[in-house]
C-alpha cells in the first residue's frame, strides 16, 4: 500500500545531475519503483539502477512493466486511460506491502515540467502524501551544453511539445521556443527561413550529441544523427531550442 510517495527528479539520466536533495531522498526511501518499457529500452531501467547505486540507497527495488498506449482511441482519451493503468500498476506492484518508509519513483528531468507523474500520483486511492523533489530539467541541460542563455534580451520563451508545434505552428508573440517530447523532429514542419536551432540528445551523459545552426542548413543532418543514435541505443531523448530572427 502506498501511503507516502516521493517523486524524485533525476535530470537527464546522469547521476551527476541528481541534486543532493534527490540523492538523500533515494537513500531515505523504503521502496523504489522502477519501470521497464521493453522494446529494447532496458538501458532506461539500467540508468535508473545506476543512479540508485550512486546514491548508496538500500531501498527495496520493485520493477513494473509500463503499459502501452492504445493508438485506436483519440489522443486525450488515450492518455487518460494510459495514466489510469500506470497508477493501477503502481498499486499492484506495491500490493499489500506496508513499507516502513516512503515509496519513491525516479522521474526524468523534473516532475513539474512536461511530465505526468504528478497527475498519475493524484489518481491513487487512497491518496498518499506526495513529496516532489525537483531535478535538473532537460532545458537547463540543453542551454548549459550549448553555453547559451535561454531567452533573448528582454524576450519571453515558449515551451511546447512536438505535437503542438506540428499542429499549431509557431506560437504568436515569441522569438524563442523550446520543444520537448518530440519523437518526429517536428522542426522540419516549419518554414526554415530565419530559424536557428540548438539541439541535443542524451544530455549530460557520455552519449551526448549536440548540433547548432540555421535550420535550413542542418535540418537533414540532425534528422540523420537522431536516427543513427536511436538505432545504436534503442531509444533517444532529445530537446531543442528554436529562435526566429526578425
Amino acid at each position: 500500500m502506498i501511503q507516502t510517495l516521493w517523486l524524485i527528479g533525476i535530470g537527464t539520466g546522469a547521476p551527476s545531475h541528481v541534486t543532493g536533495e534527490g540523492m538523500a531522498a533515494l537513500r531515505d526511501a523504503a521502496i523504489i519503483l522502477v519501470p521497464h518499457k521493453g522494446d529494447g529500452k532496458d538501458d532506461l531501467a539500467e540508468l535508473r539502477h545506476r543512479i540508485i547505486r550512486a546514491s548508496g540507497s538500500d531501498a527495496r527495488i520493485l520493477p513494473f512493466d509500463y503499459p502501452e498506449r492504445d493508438p485506436g482511441v483519440p489522443y486525450l482519451e488515450r492518455v487518460e486511460k494510459w495514466h489510469d493503468e500506470i497508477a493501477r500498476r503502481w498499486q499492484k506492484t506495491v500490493g499489500t506491502i506496508h513499507p516502513d518508509g516512503p515509496v519513491a519513483l525516479l522521474v526524468w528531468g523534473d516532475p513539474s515540467l512536461y511530465d505526468s507523474t504528478i497527475r498519475i500520483a493524484q489518481r491513487l486511492e487512497p491518496q498518499p502524501d506526495i513529496r516532489i523533489v525537483p531535478g535538473i530539467t532537460a532545458i537547463q541541460a540543453l542551454t548549459a551544453a550549448h553555453a547559451i542563455p535561454l531567452n533573448a534580451v528582454n524576450g519571453p520563451v515558449h515551451i511546447t511539445t512536438g505535437r503542438r508545434l506540428r499542429d499549431s505552428g509557431w506560437p504568436d508573440g515569441v522569438q524563442r521556443v523550446v520543444v520537448m517530447l518530440d519523437g518526429d523532429a517536428s522542426f522540419q514542419t516549419l518554414p526554415a527561413a530565419n530559424l536557428t536551432i540548438w539541439w541535443g540528445a542524451y544530455l549530460g551523459m557520455p552519449e551526448q550529441v549536440l548540433d547548432h545552426g540555421p535550420v535550413a542548413a542542418i535540418r537533414d543532418r540532425i534528422i540523420a544523427t537522431r536516427a543513427a543514435a536511436r538505432q545504436r541505443h534503442g531509444w533517444i531523448m532529445d530537446t531543442y531550442l528554436l529562435s526566429k530572427e526578425t
